[in-house]
């Protein structure tokens, strides 16, 4: 089951860091985040999946924005499950 996010975009200021402070804009992760057809990929991502079966899968943001992380530092799963933990920026990246 999928469940389309229509609020794909989240602009850099409005992310919430909870030790207070604001992101950079011109940090790499960020210029990604605006350079990737999120709603195009949605299209393509929303395909795969029934209305009715399944438990709900992760936003395509999620999904393919981890896999983007995982290939472009050339990591491990694991090793990408804790970037994304550790790292605000890669938490931007993957927001929903």
């Amino acid at each position: 089951m999928y469940k389309r996010k229509f609020k794909q975009l989240t602009l850099v200021d409005d992310f919430y860091l909870p030790f207070g402070g604001k992101l950079d804009a011109e940090n790499r992760w960020v210029k990604l985040s605006n350079a990737v057809p999120w709603f195009a990929a949605e299209e393509i991502y929303a395909n795969n999946f029934t209305a009715a079966n399944g438990s709900p899968s992760l936003s395509v943001r999620s999904a393919l924005g981890s896999l983007i992380i995982k290939e472009t530092l050339s990591i491990t799963d694991e090793e990408t499950v804790f970037q994304i933990q550790e790292n605000p920026y890669l938490q931007f990246f993957i927001a929903i």
